[in-house]
Formats: C-alpha cells, sequence, structure tokens
C-alpha cells in the first residue's frame, strides 16, 4: 500500500503525484503570490485564518485513494478548444466529492478575493464534509475576477446539468456554497440565474449558503439564504450581512443567520472554534428547502 501524504509531506509531491494526473497542480492556487509553506503542514492562504493541516491532510488522501478506485475526482468545464482560445480557462474545473448515487448536488466556491481561489481551506473541506452527509459535492476552480468567476460558476452548474445521469446526481433543490468572493458569486447566480452568465437557462438554486462576504444588494426572486459570519470580522461586517437578510426575509424569503463571537474572516468549517458545527446547521437549512419543494 502506498504510503499515505502528512503533514510534513512537500506541496510539490501532492501537485506531481501520479494519481492526480495533470490536475495536481489545480489542488492549489494557481497563483502562487497569494499562499506559501513548503509541506501541507504549513501551509498559508492569504485573507483567511485557522487552516487546519489535519483538514488539508484528510483531503488530498481522499481524494487521492477515489482516484486510485478508479473515481473521476476532477471535470474539465471548458473543452480543450475553448481553453485554447481563452489560456486562462486552462486554469478552472470541477473537482467532484462523491456521495450516495443520485443525491442531490452542491457546488462549493472558495473565495481569495477575486484575486485567486482558496479552495483548500474555503471550499474542498465543506465539499469533503457534504459528501459524508451523503451528497454530492463540488468545489470549482474558477478564473479570479468577479465577471469570470461568475461565467464560470453558471459553465459548471450547466456542465452538471448536462451530465447528470453519468455522474449519477439529483439537479432538484441543487444548492451554492460559498465563502467570501466565493459567496458573492453563489448569491448573484442565485439573484440573478445561470443564464446571465452565460450559462443554459436553468432553475435556480433550492439554497444558497453564504459565509464571510459584505453583500448588500438582493432581488425579491432570491433562493432561501443560509449566513454565518464572525463578529470581528473587518472584511465582511455581520451587521452589513444580517441587514441584507433582514431585507430579503420581508420579501418574505426563507433565512438563517449566525454570527461567531470573536471570530475573523475566513474561518473554513470552523474547527475547534465557536463556529464549529454551522455546516451541519446548513445542511438542515438546506433540508428544509428540499421539504418545501424550493429549486425544483
Amino acid at each position: 500500500m502506498e504510503t499515505e501524504f502528512t503533514a510534513d509531506t512537500p506541496i510539490q509531491a501532492v501537485i506531481d503525484d501520479p494519481a492526480f494526473g495533470d490536475y495536481g497542480r489545480l489542488l492549489f492556487p494557481a497563483d502562487d503570490g497569494y499562499w506559501s509553506g513548503r509541506t501541507l503542514g504549513d501551509l498559508r492562504l492569504a485573507f483567511y485564518s485557522h487552516i487546519d493541516p489535519d483538514e488539508t491532510v484528510d483531503i488530498v488522501n481522499t481524494l487521492k485513494a477515489r482516484a486510485q478506485s478508479g473515481e473521476t475526482v476532477f471535470y474539465d468545464i471548458y473543452t480543450a478548444e475553448e481553453k485554447a482560445a481563452d489560456p486562462d480557462k486552462e486554469d478552472t474545473g470541477l473537482f467532484f466529492f462523491r456521495g450516495e448515487l443520485d443525491a442531490r448536488f452542491a457546488v462549493c466556491n472558495a473565495g481569495g478575493a477575486f484575486a485567486y481561489v482558496g479552495a483548500m481551506h474555503d471550499s474542498f473541506p465543506h465539499a469533503l464534509e457534504l459528501s459524508r452527509h451523503g451528497y454530492n459535492a463540488f468545489a470549482l476552480i474558477y478564473r479570479p475576477g468577479a465577471q469570470t468567476a461568475c461565467e464560470d460558476l453558471a459553465r459548471a452548474i450547466t456542465f452538471i446539468f448536462d451530465h447528470a445521469g453519468e455522474l449519477g446526481v439529483d439537479t432538484s433543490c441543487y444548492s451554492l456554497w460559498g465563502g467570501s468572493a466565493g459567496a458573492r458569486m453563489a448569491a448573484w447566480l442565485g439573484s440573478y440565474g445561470t443564464a446571465a452568465f452565460g450559462g443554459d437557462d436553468l432553475p435556480r438554486p433550492g439554497a444558497v449558503i453564504m459565509q464571510y462576504t459584505g453583500l448588500n444588494e438582493y432581488s425579491p426572486e432570491d433562493p432561501p439564504t443560509f449566513v454565518c459570519v464572525g463578529d470581528a470580522d473587518g472584511i465582511a461586517p455581520w451587521r452589513v450581512m444580517k441587514a441584507r437578510l433582514d431585507a430579503m426575509s420581508a420579501c418574505g424569503i426563507d433565512t438563517e443567520f449566525h454570527c461567531y463571537p470573536g471570530l475573523g474572516h475566513g474561518f473554513g468549517l470552523g474547527t475547534d472554534t465557536a463556529a464549529e458545527g454551522w455546516l451541519d446547521l446548513a445542511i438542515r437549512f438546506w433540508e428544509r428547502q428540499m421539504d418545501a419543494g424550493s429549486g425544483t
């Protein structure tokens, strides 16, 4: 049996591992100006706190084991021709954390201030936990930039709908998850729909799950929305997030808000913090929308 990755494994060794083919590099930000560290244990990402080395190791070991067992764990969302025409699309795709066959799906979107994609802390952990709850979860690697990121998310959702049978996913009441910039992506797709960003005209998500972003725009047609944030977040003030949800609630939209004491920006799953367990609350919120028939 091959040795598993550990906290002492060099990041470059993970990138170069044959199990990951040519997509190992996308496990980490394509722009190396926003991350540092030589090993998995000392990985650091700009704008993020509470990075858990145990989660990082768990993620890469899980993906490697699944890839070695024959599962497809990465999907391109653009064709070779599209990538040739726009080389920036080379650094895009979907990592797939498979849950139960024909279960509903979620797309998780990491933040990074639209400068880079902090997936190892802000979307991979969420996708892995969702898969362990039985749901099919995708983590999107997108082109930084608000417009291009939303275009890539619309393309990713279109890809999943187009290949739902092959992927083994139920497309009803899907959910969009995101932290920081990724939460804006999820909210914008929920507000304006996939067609507004170049995707097919598809149903809006049954739920949007947002972490720590100071967005204030919304529409009366927005999907049900769950929010969590820390009360010490200097980037995404909790009052801004709560005011948006209060306005949405006044329109009759189902919302849920959680503010955690002492936490700043970018706490991810919140392991060993006041926010630990928020993901379970978010899943229950999503399941409530399933029971209500949202996003069908």
